[in-house]
C-alpha cells in the first residue's frame, strides 16, 4: 500500500508526527562506482523506530536508542551488484520506549514529533571499527581488573603500544596494531575459570509504554535485525572456538503476530530455528504476571504456549523463561513440572528493595514438593551489552561460587525491543578465552542448564514463593483491569463446565472449542506482566477493557447456548405446570443460597434454593429458612442483623462494631475497635507510581470519617436484610456500600462502589479481629501459602503488602475468620488486622 502512495521531497531536519503516526519514505540510492570493493552502508537516524523494506520485504530495523542506525547494502561492492536501488523506510513516530512526556516512565505526549537527523550513503571502514573495539576491550581490562592484577597493566601497555604504532593516516599500520591486541586476547585461561554462557536476547513487552498494535512492529523490527546478524555471523571463528549467535525468544503470542503480519520474515525465522540458532523458549502464551492469574489461567498459559511451540517448531519448551515479572507464585514449580518443564530462568528478584536474594542457581520447591532447577543470571540483567564490566560483575556477583561454575549472560537491547548488535558480538569474540577474564561462549539454554544439572549436587533449595520486595502496588493498580480479569476467568470456567455437560448429554451439541480458544487467548494476552498489574499507559488499558468486554459478550452467548442444549426440555414449560426457575451451579459442591429470581413483569423476587454440585435444580417452591433474617434499628441509629448463624451490629457510619458466631457466642470484633473501617493513605513512592507503594505509606493512615448518608435499612429482613451508607473519601471521592446478610448464610457481604477522584492516595478497608496467630493464610493458585502477621525480620517487614486471590484467613485453634473478595488482589494481615486494598 505504501509503495502506491504519492511521495514528496523531504530534507534532513524535518519533523514528523504526531505520536503513534506512521510515515513512509521512498529512498532512492545511487552508489558511486568509485566505491568498488568498499563496504557500503545506508545510514538512517531519527528519534523514532524505523524499518527498512526492500523488494516488499522487511530487511532491517533501525533505532538510534538500540544502537542500530545503518543497513549494510554490501560488504564489498562488486561491479555486478546494483549501484542504484530503491528502499522504503517505515517510520513509527515513537521511540523504543514509547513517547513519555517529560520522562520515559510517563504518559505519552500526544503531540510529540520525531526528527529525521541523518539519511546518508557512506563507506564503512571495517579496519578502523575493529581497532576501536580492540582498544575498548583493552582499556576496560586495564581500568577494571585492578592494580593488583598484572593483566590490567599488560592490557594498558598494549593499548599504549597500539596507539604508538598506529598512524591514522596510514591504514597499512592498522594490522600491526591489531596484532598487538590479538596477542593479549590469545593468552588463555586456566581450566578452573568461570564459564559465561552468552545468549542473544530481546525482551519485548507485549504492551507497556506503547499499545499492543505497536508491539507487532517492534517484534518485526527486532527479529529481522537478528536474522541479518545471523546471516553475517553463522560461525564466528576465534582461536579454536566456533561461535554461533544464539538468539533467545519467548512468548508464543509474539510469534503468532509475526506469523500473521510478516509471513516472509516468519519463514526466515523458521529456517534459523531449524539450524538451532533461533531458539524458542518460555513455554507460555505471553510472559504473564507471576502472581495474579488464577491457577487455571496459568495452566492455560502453558497449554497454549506449549501447544503453539509444538505445532510450529516440533517441540515443547523445557525451560520456563520469565525474566521480568513482579514475583513468582509458590504454585509455579508444580505447574511447570506438569507441563513438561523442569528448568526456570528469571532475574527480577535482583530488584528486591530490602533483602538481597541469597542465590543465583538453586532448586525451587513449590507447595506440593515439586522442584525445578532455577537460575538467575548473576549480572542481574537480561539486557547486557557484552562489556568487560558486565563479565566481571557476572563472576563477582555470583552467590553460588564453588557450587556451580557456569552462568547465563543475556545480551541485547530489551523491554522496547532492539536485541543484540554486531558490536556486542565482536566484544565477546575477543573475550572467548582471554586470561584474566571469564571464559565466554555462545550457548543455548539447554547447554547452560545441562551443565548446571551436572553441577547441581551441592545446590541449595528455596521453598515457597519468590516474593519480589518491590512493585507491591501492582496488586491494586487499575481496579477495572483486576475486576475484568477475575470476572472473565469465572465466565470461561462456567462456559466450559456447561458446554462439557451439554456435550455429554446432547450428541448434537458442538463444543465451542475454537471460540473458547480465541477468548482464552484474549484473556491470556491481558495477563501480560505490564497489563494485568496495571503498569501500562492508558491506550493499553483501553484495549484491555475492550478485550474483557468481548469475553463477557461472547461468553454470555456461549453460556446461553450450552444451557439451552443442556436443559432444553426443562426450559419448555408444560401445560398446567407450576411456574419454575432453572438454577445452575458450576462449582464442585452443593450450595444453598438466596438468589434473585426474575419475574415476568421485570421485577425480581428472592428465593432460597439448594443446587447440587456441578448440576442444576428446577425451583418451583423456594425453601423456607429455619430462621429468617431479622433487621432492627436501635435508638442510637445502629442497626442489628441476625440470621440464626451470625449476628452483627453496625453503627451509623457503617462500621461493624460486633460480629458474633451464634453457636459459640464468640465475638469477632475487639472492644473499642471498628471493623469495615475505611482508611486513606498517602501514596508517594520512591520510584514508579503505577508499580510501587512503600512501607512508609503505613505511617500516613487517616480513617475515613466524613459521612454523606448515614446508615439506612434497604431490606427489612426475611430472606435478606441489607443496609446502605455513603462516605466522602479524600477531597472529592464518594464511597457507597451496601451490607447484606442472607438467610442461613455464614458470612456478611459488602457491595462497595467508589467514584474515585484522588491522586497519590491509597484506599484500604480494615477488619480488626479477636484472633491471634503468627501466620495468616492466603489463597494462591490451586492452594494457599502462609505469611507472617509479625515483622520480626527484614524478610517479614518487606511483606507489608502482599497479593492474594479470593480469600485470606486468620485462624487459631477452634476459631477463625476469612476475608473474601471477588475482584481484589492486594491485602495484608498485621497482628490481628486484616486489610484489603481497594
Amino acid at each position: 500500500e505504501a509503495v502506491l502512495e504519492e511521495f514528496r521531497p523531504v530534507e534532513v531536519g524535518e519533523s514528523f508526527g504526531p505520536t503513534w503516526e506512521t510515515c513512509w519514505f521512498k529512498v532512492e540510492l545511487s552508489i558511486p562506482p568509485a566505491w568498488a570493493g568498499r563496504e557500503v552502508h545506508f545510514i538512517w537516524e531519527s528519534d523514532g523506530e524505523s524499518m527498512v523494506w526492500r523488494d516488499a520485504q522487511p530487511v532491517q530495523g533501525l533505532t538510534k536508542e538500540g544502537e542500530k542506525t545503518s543497513y549494510i547494502l554490501t560488504s564489498s561492492l562488486k561491479e555486478s551488484e546494483p549501484h542504484s536501488l530503491t528502499l522504503y523506510v517505515e517510520l513509527a513516530c515513537n521511540g523504543l520506549f514509547g513517547a513519555g512526556k517529560g520522562s520515559m516512565i510517563a504518559p505519552p505526549d500526544p503531540d510529540r514529533r520525531v526528527t529525521l537527523n541523518k539519511a546518508e550513503l557512506v563507506v564503512f571502514n571495517r579496519d578502523v571499527y575493529e581497532l576501536l573495539v580492540d582498544l575498548e576491550i583493552l582499556l576496560d581490562m586495564a581500568k577494571l581488573l585492578g592494580e593488583e592484577n598484572q593483566r590490567s597493566f599488560q592490557a594498558l601497555y598494549t593499548a599504549n603500544q597500539m596507539v604508538n604504532v598506529c598512524d591514522v593516516t596510514d591504514p597499512s599500520t592498522f594490522p600491526t596494531a591489531r596484532d598487538l591486541a590479538a596477542a593479549i586476547f590469545s593468552q588463555r585461561n586456566g581450566e578452573s575459570q568461570h564459564t559465561i554462557h552468552a545468549m542473544g536476547h530481546c525482551h519485548i513487552d507485549s504492551a507497556w509504554l506503547w499499545p499492543y498494535e505497536e508491539t507487532i512492529r517492534k517484534c518485526a523490527r527486532s527479529w529481522v535485525t537478528v536474522v541479518r546478524l545471523m546471516e553475517c555471523n553463522p560461525e564466528l571463528t576465534f582461536v579454536c572456538s566456533q561461535l554461533r549467535l544464539i538468539f533467545v525468544l519467548w512468548q508464543a503470542q509474539q510469534f503468532e503476530w509475526v506469523r500473521s503480519w510478516y509471513p516472509g520474515l516468519y519463514m526466515q525465522i523458521l529456517d534459523f530455528v531449524a539450524k538451532g540458532q533461533f531458539i524458542p523458549v518460555g513455554g507460555t502464551w505471553v510472559e504473564m504476571d507471576g502472581n495474579l492469574p488464577s491457577g487455571e489461567s496459568m495452566v492455560r498459559q502453558f497449554l497454549q504456549g506449549q501447544k503453539f511451540f509444538q505445532e510450529q517448531f516440533g517441540r515443547i519448551c523445557s525451560e520456563f523463561w520469565l525474566p521480568d515479572t513482579f514475583g513468582y507464585s509458590a504454585q509455579l514449580p508444580q505447574l511447570m513440572r506438569g507441563c513438561g518443564i523442569q528448568r526456570f530462568l528469571t532475574q527480577k528478584l535482583s530488584w528486591n528493595l530490602v533483602n538481597a536474594f541469597p542465590h543465583h542457581t538453586f532448586f525451587w520447591e513449590g507447595i506440593d514438593g515439586s522442584r525445578v532447577l532455577t537460575h538467575f543470571p548473576p549480572g542481574d540483567s537480561y539486557g547486557m551489552h557484552g562489556l568487560v564490566e558486565e563479565m566481571l560483575k557476572t563472576v563477582k556477583n555470583n552467590k553460588d561460587k564453588g557450587h556451580v561454575n557456569h552462568s547465563a549472560f543475556l545480551f541485547g537491547f530489551g523491554d522496547g525491543g532492539g536485541g543484540p548488535t554486531q558490536k556486542m558480538l565482536d566484544r565477546m569474540k575477543r573475550m572467548s578465552d582471554t586470561d584474566g577474564l571469564p571464559r565466554v561462549q555462545m550457548s543455548t539454554p539447554n547447554q547452560l542448564f545441562s551443565v548446571l544439572e551436572k553441577e547441581s549436587s551441592q545446590l541449595c533449595t528455596w521453598v515457597g514463593e519468590l516474593f519480589l520486595e518491590l512493585h507491591n502496588g501492582t496488586y491494586t493498580t487499575q481496579a477495572q483491569i483486576k475486576k475484568g480479569n477475575r470476572e472473565c476467568e469465572r465466565i470461561l470456567h462456567d462456559v466450559e463446565v456447561l458446554s462439557t455437560l451439554a456435550v455429554a448429554q446432547d450428541s448434537v451439541f458442538q463444543y465451542p472449542a475454537s471460540q473458547l480458544q480465541r477468548l482464552w487467548r484474549l484473556l491470556l494476552l491481558n495477563q501480560f506482566h505490564d497489563v494485568l498489574p496495571g503498569s501500562c499507559i492508558q491506550l493499553v488499558v483501553e484495549d484491555a477493557l475492550q478485550y474483557y468486554t468481548e469475553i463477557r459478550r461472547t461468553g454470555a452467548r456461549l453460556q446461553e447456548e450450552a444451557v439451552q442444549s443442556l436443559c432444553k426440555d426443562l426450559l419448555q414449560p408444560k401445560a398446567g405446570s407450576t411456574k419454575s426457575t432453572l438454577v445452575l451451579n458450576t462449582l464442585p459442591w452443593e450450595r444453598t443460597e438466596v438468589i434473585s429470581r426474575p419475574e415476568p413483569d421485570g421485577t425480581e423476587t428472592l428465593a432460597l434454593v439448594t443446587v447440587p454440585s456441578m448440576g442444576y435444580a428446577l425451583v418451583r417452591e423456594p425453601l423456607l429458612p429455619c430462621q429468617p433474617v431479622s433487621v432492627m434499628k436501635q435508638k442510637d441509629g445502629c442497626v442489628t442483623m441476625e440470621n440464626g448463624v451470625i449476628a452483627v451490629c453496625l453503627d451509623m457510619a457503617g462500621h461493624l462494631t460486633s460480629l458474633r458466631l451464634l453457636d459459640s457466642e464468640r465475638e469477632l470484633v475487639p472492644d473499642g475497635c471498628y471493623a469495615n473501617q475505611f482508611a486513606l493513605f498517602d501514596d508517594v513512592p520512591l520510584y514508579w507510581d503505577a508499580w510501587d507503594v512503600m512501607d512508609y505509606h503505613l505511617e500516613t493512615r487517616k480513617p475515613v470519617t466524613t459521612l454523606l448518608k448515614p446508615l439506612e435499612i434497604t431490606l427489612a429482613g426475611g430472606l435478606r436484610g441489607s443496609v446502605r451508607f455513603s462516605l466522602q473519601v479524600g477531597k472529592s471521592s464518594i464511597l457507597t456500600q451496601e451490607i447484606i446478610l442472607d438467610a442461613t448464610c455464614p458470612y456478611l457481604r459488602f457491595l462497595t462502589q467508589v467514584e474515585w477522584k484522588e491522586a497519590h492516595k491509597f484506599l484500604k478497608v480494615e477488619f480488626p479481629v479477636q484472633v491471634r496467630s503468627t501466620n495468616a493464610t492466603y489463597e494462591i493458585q490451586f492452594g494457599h501459602v502462609q505469611r507472617p502477621t509479625h515483622r520480626n525480620t527484614s524478610w517479614d517487614w518487606a511483606q507489608f503488602e502482599v497479593w492474594v486471590h479470593k480469600w485470606l484467613d486468620l485462624s487459631e485453634h477452634g476459631f477463625g475468620v476469612a476475608l473474601l473478595n471477588d475482584c481484589k488482589y492486594g491485602a495484608s494481615a498485621h497482628r490481628n488486622v486484616l486489610s484489603l486494598s481497594l
